[in-house]
């Protein structure tokens, strides 16, 4: 029998520093106002000198943890949903959560799908603890630092100057009546699994001091055209896709959507989305003065607007993303005492 899951707490984590669009603008040559309209970047944190991935999940997690009065030893299992660049290269983060959070009685594992990952592990998750009964309680937490890889001087990567940092989590409990983690949709595309890389580092091509003379241990899109006109082509229709098939699985209509939780994009094309889905502004929170914290986006999303006001009691709350690679996926949420 399928037993019902929901989220106990969240917790984000927000370094003190930030880039702001001038700063941007300076270090690329792009105007300010193109920065803040057109890309949609007031300011955004990027990481100070402690703030290592893995140790932001960890203060996100505490955070989640207090908020919901847990104790970490009834934690039952770590997922790991931060990113791969991370304090040591070959490591499992979730591990180092288990012990620096005391949640002994845990055992952990990572995943990854880029800014697609909180999705995926919910699904997981929500799986896991349907299918074992000894997975009760249930910990999601990671951070985030890609902005570590941007080269502000190279066009190509652009689209990816809103890249940030920061920490987050999200506590999950079986047989809890309260925001019911509902279904998911996830579609990945492999034709787009080269298009956005660091080319050096990896065992194709092993980082060097003549790869970092040339910044090949950043990121980079190999073939921006031909990656712009696929894009183009999917991944808006493929956005309203995972969107409509979760909220369907779900037992509702895309009408029936209160809030949307979506990752930082250009305007336009967040604007395009709410637009498709018969939604206003006021259901979605637009990430301007946060940028894009990877896959952190949608439990950013989520705090802010609790705190404001904007999901309440009953609401239908889907969050959807979308990582390199390619990935879309969505989950829904049906918040509140359920």
């Amino acid at each position: 029998m399928l037993q019902s899951v929901g989220i106990l707490s969240t917790g984000v984590y927000i370094p003190k520093n930030f880039l702001t669009a001038e700063d941007i603008s300076i270090e690329s040559g792009i105007p300010k106002d193109i920065i803040e309209k057109k890309l949609g970047i007031l300011r955004k944190p990027i990481p100070g000198p402690e703030d290592h991935t893995c140790e932001m999940g960890i203060k996100a997690a505490r955070k989640a943890i207090r908020k919901a009065n847990v104790d970490p030893l009834e934690i039952d299992l770590i997922i790991y949903i931060g990113e791969e660049h991370k304090e040591y290269p070959i490591w499992t983060a979730a591990i180092k959560m288990q012990q620096a959070l005391g949640a002994t009685n845990a055992w952990g594992f990572d995943v990854a799908m880029r800014c697609g990952t909180t999705i995926m592990a919910l699904k997981v998750a929500k799986a896991m603890m349907s299918s074992d009964d000894s997975i009760k309680t249930v910990l999601l937490a990671g951070g985030y630092r890609n902005v570590d890889f941007i080269d502000y001087e190279n066009p190509r990567t652009r689209f990816m100057y809103n890249l940030g940092a920061g920490g987050g989590a999200i506590l999950l409990q079986k047989e809890v009546n309260k925001n019911h983690i509902l279904e998911s949709d996830i579609i990945t595309d492999g034709a787009f699994s080269e298009d956005v890389v660091v080319v050096a580092g990896g065992t194709k091509n092993p980082i060097t001091k003549e790869a970092i003379e040339n910044k090949l241990n950043m990121l980079d899109v190999l073939d921006p055209e031909g990656m712009k006109l696929r894009l183009e082509e999917k991944s808006m229709q493929t956005f309203l896709k995972v969107i409509r098939a979760a909220v369907k699985r779900s037992g509702y209509s895309e009408s029936d959507i209160d809030y949307l939780a979506i990752l930082h994009m250009k305007k336009s094309a967040h604007d395009y989305v709410l637009k498709e889905l018969g939604l206003s502004q006021e259901q979605s929170i637009y990430l301007n003065e946060y940028g894009h914290i990877g896959q952190m986006d949608q439990i950013l999303s989520m705090e802010l607007a609790e705190k404001s006001g904007k999901i309440k009691e009953g609401d239908l709350v889907v969050l959807v993303s979308a990582g390199i690679g390619y990935a879309w996926g969505a989950t829904v949420i049906k918040w509140g005492d359920c």
